[in-house]
């Protein structure tokens, strides 16, 4: 996998987010660059965790909905009888 990238919409949006938590939260201003760089090296070291769970996720959402789509088409079976 290479590496997650963010185009410009998004990684505005990250940058005033990362911003808002290092004043709200630990009470510190942050740079526009500074965050964008944070961004980048979580991004980096690891997004990949997240992008793995999300993969994860969404791979056992669908073994889900499969096993609910073959009970429906088991239910759809027709009774047949073996004429001997």
């Amino acid at each position: 996998m290479s590496e997650i990238k963010f185009d410009q919409t998004e990684k505005d949006i990250l940058v005033q987010k990362v911003k808002a938590y290092f004043r709200d939260e630990l009470n510190q201003e942050i740079g526009g660059f500074d965050a964008e760089f944070l961004i980048d090296f979580f991004s980096k070291e690891v997004g990949s965790y997240f992008y793995n769970r999300g993969i994860y996720d969404a791979q056992a959402m669908l073994a889900t909905k499969m096993e609910e789509v073959s009970e429906s088409l088991y239910e759809l079976e027709k009774p047949t009888e073996f004429a001997r």
